[in-house]
């Protein structure tokens, strides 16, 4: 009986003796030490996408809910040297003038939050953006363009197409 219990607790001391965190535990992780004492925050992880770009990095796509309201952000990752590092993050509101941003360094991310049901596709240039439902009628986008400064399309159920321009606010 003795052996049979060093045989089932050795694997699980293995475990917990890695080094590398899991991407989820890093995310995880990071958001409460950046979020460390704020009163009425919560958070939730609505989507992550790996090798986006190139190997070893990933994209998350996460809602904030704080005394400021609810807000949805897209964050860039990279694994360097088997650790996870945040690079750079975006986010927009729901009912916002702002329709979309873009981060200002590569990987130029665009992304924005979606109100209007109507709305069947957007593209980033060429680049035609994922659509993910976060809940009910809000829907938030993102594309990945090599192209820093490029133009905004959306494209409505009946087939429409429409320009979107940035709005930008001194920050």
């Amino acid at each position: 009986m003795k052996n049979i219990f060093i045989l089932l607790v050795f694997p699980l001391l293995l475990v917990g003796c890695s080094q590398k965190d899991t991407f989820e535990s890093f995310f995880h992780k990071k958001m409460m030490e950046m979020n460390f004492g704020e009163e009425n925050f919560s958070y939730k992880l609505v989507h992550k996408d790996f090798e986006v770009i190139h190997e070893n990095d990933a994209i998350a796509v996460f809602k904030e809910n704080s005394n400021q309201g609810e807000k949805i952000y897209i964050a860039y990752f990279e694994e360097v040297n088997h650790q996870w590092q945040w690079i750079q993050t975006r986010g927009s509101q729901w009912n916002s003038p702002v329709r979309w941003s873009s981060m200002n360094q590569p990987p130029y991310i665009y992304s924005g939050a979606i109100n209007d049901n109507s709305i069947s596709k957007v593209y980033a240039g060429d680049e035609q953006a994922e659509i993910i439902t976060i809940e009910d009628d809000k829907k938030f986008w993102y594309a990945i363009s090599p192209i820093k400064d490029t133009e905004v399309m959306i494209v409505k159920d009946d087939g429409s197409k429409e320009k979107v321009e940035e709005i930008k606010f001194e920050e």
